[in-house]
């Protein structure tokens, strides 16, 4: 069987992240509404999505480019230091069916990478509440490369791991990684982005189940 390295993200690809990103971002966003910073507003989980797989940086800039780097970083700590609390009280939670393709992946020799647009406290979190290094051979988050792409980022894996490799993700940043270095690229329309960032996918998924069976597909 030829195997590869799947390089997958994890916000939207393996974790349905709303769960813990939409109290985290109610609470700040009603800390700078106290303060007079944005007006009073209740936000739905679906309005939220929009936001999930950007750099903090790259949020912050699209939704409140008119309060300072003080204030946007103010709030973000806020937003994140709110997801580690509901990641350690359980809140956090994968989508059904992760860990049985990330269990047949592993079994069929495939070689898995972790790549998030994320702070390391989170990819952190993340790998003691999940025990996610059961099945990965490698964890790179943006904060530990200066907030770097995931096409920058990826030049590292390069350098460790051996190819072919596969992108799977749910947004547009991660098309953007298969096209930039020319790998074949699962799209995962389950997640948060809208089906159109997923144009340059050479096959799109429903569910995590479906990605065991996209990867052999590929390498078929």
């Amino acid at each position: 069987m030829n195997t590869a390295t799947i390089v997958l993200d994890y916000d939207g690809t393996l974790h349905d992240c709303i769960a813990i990103y939409a109290p985290a971002f109610r609470l700040a966003y009603d800390g700078l509404a106290r303060q007079g910073l944005m007006p009073p507003r209740a936000w739905q989980d679906k309005e939220l999505e929009r936001w999930l797989g950007l750099t903090a940086t790259e949020m912050w800039d699209t939704f409140a480019p008119q309060l300072s780097q003080e204030q946007r970083a103010a709030a973000g700590a806020v937003v994140g230091e709110e997801m580690l609390r509901q990641i350690t009280i359980g809140n956090a939670r994968l989508y059904p069916g992760v860990t049985e393709a990330l269990d047949r992946m592993k079994r069929q020799g495939h070689r898995l990478v972790f790549l998030s647009n994320c702070r390391s406290a989170y990819m952190q979190a993340h790998r003691d509440a999940f025990g996610l290094d059961d099945w990965f051979s490698g964890f790179y988050c943006s904060e530990d490369f200066g907030w770097r792409s995931k096409p920058e980022v990826f030049l590292t894996i390069q350098a460790h791991f051996p190819g072919p490799f596969i992108a799977v993700g749910d947004r547009y940043k991660d098309m953007e990684l298969a096209r930039t270095h020319g790998l074949r690229a699962i799209g995962c329309a389950y997640g948060y982005g809208p089906l159109e960032e997923l144009s340059d996918a050479s096959i799109i998924v429903q569910s995590p189940a479906e990605i065991p069976d996209a990867v052999d597909t590929l390498l078929a």
